[in-house]
């Protein structure tokens, strides 16, 4: 598995300066299911995009707040979920001669860490330290779209523009200039059910996954928003009912 280094260019510390926050174009907004009043989370989108995050971006990012039971909710069976738990090892003790050790994963323990700590992390990457993953489409203005938009927007530099050493030209990231070298390859992953795996698919996919790891309750939240404006409309109707009729006398 190919080590990258998914969204680490979102830390300061992996960009060169950054131009004037006008002069980066903002990134297209793409249709998002989840978007709007009544938007959902598209789960066959989740789950492929879940598949990027493990196959492409786990080996450096984790995604810290989520336990591997939550991945129910995508549409996981309870087997799944054991399954996808099982792989990863899970470091845990002490046992009863006062030792740690390794066990497979369980659907309670949360996504196992890709590195035992931040100094290894940052002598595996360069000195960077890879970010969670958890919030980053909350992390940003327009998230969603910003990763998107980050994550297909590499590009040739254009004529006359100077590129620092070992960085990668990007249409969609301040100042244009980032380490991190494009993630995502045509092909990059074999999806389960056949969709073919573009760049901008599979961007798009592990967008998605990451709203939801960023806001799971969403689809609950909109739901009682929901309820709450109806009733309110129909308190208010009753109330302006009873108020005619209160005062129908007097006028």
């Amino acid at each position: 598995m190919r080590t990258f280094l998914l969204a680490a260019a979102l830390a300061t510390g992996l960009a060169a300066p950054a131009l004037a926050a006008g002069e980066t174009p903002k990134p297209p907004a793409q249709d998002w299911s989840f978007g709007g009043l009544f938007g959902t989370f598209d789960r066959a989108a989740a789950q492929r995009g879940f598949q990027v995050y493990k196959e492409v971006c786990a080996a450096c990012h984790g995604v810290y707040q989520l336990s591997y039971r939550n991945l129910a909710a995508l549409g996981f069976n309870e087997e799944e979920v054991k399954a996808i738990a099982a792989q990863a090892t899970v470091r845990d003790g002490p046992n009863d001669d006062g030792e740690m050790f390794e066990r497979p994963g369980r659907p309670s323990d949360k996504f196992v860490r890709p590195f035992a700590n931040e100094k290894a992390a940052r002598a595996a990457n360069n000195g960077a330290y890879p970010p969670d993953l958890s919030l980053m489409t909350k992390a940003r203005p327009d998230g969603a779209n910003y990763l998107h938009g980050l994550l297909t927007g590499y590009a040739t530099p254009p004529a006359g523009m100077t590129m620092g050493d070992g960085m990668n030209y990007n249409k969609y990231f301040p100042g244009h200039q980032i380490a991190m070298a494009p993630p995502l390859n045509e092909n990059g992953v074999t999806y389960s059910d056949g969709t073919p795996a573009s760049v901008d698919q599979m961007a798009k996919d592990v967008t998605t996954f990451l709203a939801w790891a960023a806001e799971p309750e969403l689809e609950e939240r909109k739901r009682t928003g929901i309820k709450v404006i109806l009733f309110l409309l129909v308190l208010t109707g009753l109330l302006y009912a009873a108020k005619r009729k209160i005062w129908a006398a007097i006028h």
